[in-house]
């Protein structure tokens, strides 16, 4: 278990001291302790004091009491998304972030980044770096994704789930489309029996014996597996969305569809927004965030800035008052960034500024629903099963009213399941009915949310005196620092004296400090 230990050393009078304030690093799990140091850049008052104890820090693995090697992941606390998510963008910034990084590029809160960097911090032999300016970056080691699915089985055992989920998937798939051609061998081969049994019993005179047609049907479920895919779902994935699916696919398609084409888009959401603010400084307008947000239209809805208010709550944003009184947003975590990154320039405002912002999209498109993937030939041979089925349930239940001898055999066990063959066949076309009136008006509403947000995206394009005001002077308020190598005071994985503070940082303020006295 990662821990930090510390030890008293005596140390040579030192003229002054400055010493942390309590926040300048962020809150550990319990079992990655933090001790306090004083490293902090802020100025203090002088202490003067002839010896002192300085509590040297030292990342290392410490055993303490209690905590054995591997017991507890802290990764493991946090849900797959947010850990998949924070992973990303701590591979896109190549290993060296700071919270609001992480929140700007996967689209986190930053509550949910600060702890998502701390626990892979912990497993994976990660560190923390401290600049003059009190700001905390997490730096983590190239191979810090070998380590983590090495000590956590959670991880390991998620692919297993993944492939598991997917045949569970495709088993469904399969066995919806396998019932339709057993309905219809079943349905068909019992219309044929009662039609042979009838013609056996008039060519004997209705003797008045049992009803039995003496039929024998077998069927094998290994007869199903000329069409069993095992690498259904590693092709699928390599698939375009207009490539052709097999047969039995195309039926489970054709009556639920293919699943929303909008799961997990508000993660995308909320990533574009983030990544908007990035990269304009971290000081923007309403108007802006208006094309990737959902605003209701109508009578005063225009000058209302409410809808702004959750990603002032996600991103730690706060209004500010230009000279000109227009209101502006500034989100100050994102303003400060481990990366080099281009920050925006007040004359690209407008369609100039719309596309010299590459990588983020101007307005947030949702995707309409789609009834099937399947090709037209595929629907129309799915609907000629369908209605064939469906007409010879109709033959086979006028057939079994009409049988004045009890039946047995073959013909009894369809009996017996002949309700459940007519809820498949009646659902078969009731489903896809039902979602069909339900999907026109999904994306009814789809395209009226997509053309609001595109309107508000074109207003930026060309922007009004007004609005093109208030764009340029959230421009000028703009600002984005890099925190580089230089400007880091203090790190985890070093000793304190290893650091020389005196020789850079602090040496230059006092010097500061006694010119000003």
């Amino acid at each position: 278990m990662a821990s930090i230990s510390t030890c008293f050393q005596y140390l040579p009078p030192k003229p002054r001291f400055y010493y942390p304030k309590p926040s300048i690093l962020p809150n550990f799990p319990k079992t990655f302790p933090v001790i306090q140091t004083p490293i902090s850049p802020r100025l203090a008052p002088r202490v003067r004091a002839p010896r002192v104890l300085v509590p040297v820090v030292r990342a290392g693995i410490d055993v303490t009491p209690g905590i054995r090697p591997g017991g507890v992941v802290e990764s493991d606390k946090l849900s797959t998304d947010v850990r998949k998510r924070t992973m990303e963008a701590v591979d896109s910034f190549g290993g060296r972030v700071t919270i609001g990084d992480v929140a700007g590029r996967a689209g986190l809160k930053l509550n949910e980044a600060q702890k998502a960097l701390q626990a892979l911090a912990a497993d994976t032999d990660g560190f923390l770096e401290v600049s003059d300016e009190g700001d905390v970056l997490y730096v983590f080691p190239k191979d810090y994704r070998a380590k983590l699915a090495a000590k956590s089985f959670r991880i390991k055992l998620e692919p297993i789930f993944d492939k598991a989920k997917a045949t569970a998937e495709y088993l469904v798939r399969v066995s919806f489309g396998t019932a339709l051609i057993a309905s219809i061998v079943l349905v068909y081969t019992t219309i044929i029996a009662i039609v042979s049994s009838r013609s056996e019993e008039d060519n004997r005179g209705r003797r008045g014996r049992s009803y039995d047609s003496g039929f024998a049907f077998y069927f094998s479920p290994t007869d199903l597996f000329w069409y069993w895919d095992p690498y259904y779902y590693r092709r699928r994935r390599v698939q375009t969305d207009d490539s052709k699916t097999n047969f039995i696919e195309s039926i489970f398609s054709f009556v639920f569809g293919d699943g929303d084409p909008n799961q997990g888009i508000e993660e995308e959401r909320w990533k574009l927004i983030g990544q908007y603010i990035a990269s304009n400084g971290g000081v923007v307008a309403a108007e802006e965030l208006a094309p990737y947000l959902d605003i209701e239209t109508g009578k005063g809805k225009m000058d209302d800035e409410s809808y702004i208010l959750p990603v002032l709550l996600r991103f730690d944003g706060r209004p500010e008052i230009d000279e000109e009184g227009n209101i502006l947003y500034r989100f100050p975590s994102l303003q400060r960034t481990a990366s080099s990154q281009r920050s925006g320039r007040k004359e690209y405002v407008g369609r100039k500024w719309a596309d010299w912002v590459g990588g983020v999209e101007k307005f947030f498109n949702e995707k309409k629903l789609q009834f099937s993937k399947t090709s037209m030939s595929e629907r129309a041979m799915v609907i000629g099963l369908g209605g064939l089925n469906l007409f010879g349930v109709i033959i086979l239940g006028t057939m079994l009213k009409d049988m004045a001898v009890a039946p047995s055999g073959f013909i009894r066990f369809v009996a017996d399941i002949f309700p459940l063959l007519q809820i498949y066949a009646g659902s078969f076309f009731a489903i896809p009915l039902f979602r069909w009136f339900f999907m026109q008006r999904r994306n009814a509403d789809i395209e009226k949310r997509n053309r609001a947000r595109e309107q508000r995206a074109r207003e930026l394009e060309v922007p009004d005196l007004s609005l093109r005001r208030k764009l340029l002077s959230a421009r000028d308020m703009a600002q984005r620092t890099v925190i580089g190598q230089d400007q880091i005071i203090y790190s985890t994985d070093r000793d304190l004296f290893e650091q020389d503070y005196e020789a850079r940082e602090w040496d230059r303020r006092f010097r500061e400090i006694e010119k000003s006295d």
